[in-house]
């Protein structure tokens, strides 16, 4: 390790923390600010802090590593849907949205529920985003934090333990968190949001350059299947024109070369309709419904809005955040792609030693799956593999692993398949490639050997981590306290619940930190995040449409609403949906969860629809008005939006 390194990164990271604590504490230790100057930042937050804030708070190892990640394997600058769409839906947030919240003066999204609706759909949506945010958001960021720093120090003790990192990122974030509030979120986020997107960009900027100097025999062995591009054609061309060569398909053909997940290249939005992650239909539907319910409904995000001075503060800080998010597949998503160009060899190396590693801490009796890349570039470990899956299932194998790699890939699965209904457990999933890996290897190769630089991206990243980290331990306990101890203790002492709030931070972290090093199991920590919002967000979203816009829709509908929503997706998860795809009836080799998203959203909207006409409410729900805030529109965040909304279509015209 560096000296100068590790000193200038520890000043960085102290120094923000000590700044946020600082400006936190009138709102903290004053009397009359009390729970809202806790929770809520006294509801003076201004425009600049509010967008930054949105931004650190977002954008987090949990892009740097997860999005970076699926970028670098086949999903390429269709994972940057996830960033421009946000921003169209940012700005449908901020006039649609935010105005309604404010004018009823809420604590938490779940109380819009308890006015609108009705106690039960306020706990019916606190419940399971206590559990989302501890045991999903919070526990994914602590354990991609902690991936990026151990890859990173890959050969340094302690820091090297994925484990033991997992811990102290949690231990930090919380002591932060516990005494600062919202308000020392805001204002570290103010600092850690704009380093996020220059470091991110002096990233990219060295990948870039690495790029064109790289040898065109290294750079053409990772080109995607159907590019035919050559070694001349490299030598002749820049940095740019080098990754659209490599990573762009012929043309931008949508026909599969290695199945439908490898078809038209990593530089293309659109992905065919068989794709399993973001095939081009999620575009239509699936992808709006999470968007949606992250930037509007999700506590953690939305809670920065709560706290705005006006609604015309938060108008301009949230548009002002639309924009910022166009900027980030430039930092986020190309890197991704440019480090499996550039590093593809690094990459299947840390998958190797996770795979030996997951291999020998493997209950007895568990298997594993694999893809087809695994068994072409682990063909040792395929074997094994496939003997230890017939083993469990008391089966011949039946094929030499040499023979035919997606056979020999098909034929493990489907034993791994074969002895979970016997009852054994999946140990995890061989990867031929630790997509994950692939931002913080970049920055390793790329970043390390400048100290005077590498310590300012690796404060950024870090202080990225404990602002996400510190706002989802805010908001969880925000809900804890306000939806469930508030309500069900009746304590209203401000004091008290500042206490309480405390504790669940204390609580909630320790639970996160159990989880995250599990999830260095899964084959994609950003799809493990979204497949878990497909059980909540579509159910959320469609109660909060009628919420917002049929005040006769009848009160009991916002459980039932949700709960509809949880069927639905779990019977399209695991029995609707592959009975639909063993019988042709759908259209791709499995159904997407996006697609599974869109059709519990329909629904959900056609149930609250029956019932509406069926059981309208005799008198129309009023909401209650709150008097101690401007309501008065922003005009120039019309007008900004507006542009956002135009360069978005411009971004898509250009990388369609």
């Amino acid at each position: 390790m560096n000296t100068l390194e590790v000193v200038l990164f520890v000043i960085a990271v102290v120094g923000v923390v000590a700044l946020g604590i600082w400006k936190s504490r009138d709102e903290v230790h004053a009397k009359e600010a009390g729970a809202s100057g806790y929770f809520l930042a006294g509801r003076g937050l201004t425009w600049w802090l509010v967008g930054f804030s949105l931004i650190a708070a977002n954008i987090s190892t949990e892009q740097f590593v997860g999005m970076s990640g699926s970028a670098a394997n086949w999903l390429g600058m269709a994972i940057a849907s996830y960033e421009w769409m946000a921003a169209v839906t940012l700005v449908v947030v901020a006039f649609w949205f935010l105005p309604r919240f404010l004018k009823a003066g809420l604590y938490t999204i779940p109380e819009f529920l308890q006015y609108r609706f009705d106690g039960v759909a306020r706990l019916a949506m606190a419940i399971p985003a206590i559990v989302t945010l501890v045991f999903v958001t919070t526990s994914s960021v602590i354990f991609s934090g902690a991936k990026f720093v151990s890859e990173y120090y890959h050969t340094v003790p302690v820091l090297s333990n994925l484990t033991a990192m997992c811990w102290l990122i949690a231990i930090v974030a919380a002591v932060y968190v516990f005494v600062g509030g919202l308000k020392a979120c805001a204002w570290t986020d103010l600092v850690w949001g704009a380093a996020l997107i220059l470091g991110g960009a002096v990233v990219m900027w060295f990948a870039f350059s690495t790029l064109a100097e790289r040898p065109a025999e290294e750079l053409i062995a990772t080109k995607v299947a159907n590019s035919n591009a050559t070694v001349a054609d490299l030598e002749k061309a820049g940095a740019w024109e080098r990754l659209k060569l490599l990573n762009d398909g012929v043309d931008g053909e949508a026909e599969a070369v290695n199945g439908p997940n490898q078809s038209g290249g990593k530089m293309h939005m659109v992905r065919p309709k068989e794709d399993s992650d973001l095939p081009w239909t999620a575009l239509l539907i699936g992808l709006w419904i999470p968007n949606f319910f992250y930037w509007g409904l999700n506590q953690y995000i939305v809670q920065r809005t709560l706290g705005s001075k006006s609604l015309a503060e938060g108008q301009k800080g949230i548009v002002f955040a639309a924009f910022l998010k166009l900027l980030i597949p430039f930092v986020v998503v190309i890197p991704g792609i440019l480090a499996f160009t550039l590093f593809s060899g690094d990459l299947q190396t840390s998958a190797a030693n996770a795979n030996e590693k997951l291999f020998s801490n493997a209950a007895s009796g568990a298997v594993f799956k694999v893809d087809e890349t695994f068994v072409e570039q682990h063909a040792d470990m395929a074997a094994k593999a496939l003997a230890r899956n017939a083993e469990a299932t008391g089966v011949d194998a039946g094929l030499p692993v040499a023979a035919d790699s997606a056979a020999t890939a098909a034929k493990i699965n489907e034993l791994a398949d074969a002895a979970v209904e016997k009852g054994a457990a999946v140990a995890g999933t061989l990867k031929a490639y630790d997509y994950d890996a692939a931002f913080p290897i970049l920055v390793r190769n790329l970043i390390k050997p400048h100290p005077m630089i590498s310590w300012f991206v690796l404060a950024s990243l870090c202080g990225a981590v404990i602002s996400s980290l510190a706002s989802m331990l805010n908001s969880a306990s925000t809900i804890a306290t306000m939806d469930l101890y508030a309500k069900f203790s009746g304590v209203t002492d401000s004091a008290k619940l500042v206490s309480a709030g405390r504790v669940f931070v204390v609580i909630f972290v320790l639970l996160a930190a159990l989880v995250a090093p599990k999830l260095d199991n899964f084959e994609s920590i950003f799809a493990y995040i979204q497949e878990f919002q497909g059980f909540i967000s579509p159910g959320i979203l469609a109660v909060f449409i009628f919420g917002f816009f049929s005040p006769r829709t009848p009160r009991w509908f916002g459980v039932v609403g949700i709960l509809t929503n949880v069927v639905a997706y779990g019977a399209f998860k695991w029995w609707l949906g592959p009975l639909l795809v063993d019988n042709g009836l759908w259209y791709s080799a499995q159904m997407a969860f996006l697609d599974r998203m869109a059709l519990c959203f329909f629904i959900v909207i056609v149930a609250g629809i029956v019932v509406t006409l069926a059981a309208p409410l005799t008198k129309p729900v009023e909401l209650p008005v709150n008097d101690q805030i401007c309501l008065e529109t922003s005009k120039s965040a019309k007008v900004v939006g507006w542009i956002v909304i135009v360069l978005t279509l411009l971004l898509y015209w250009m990388f369609w």
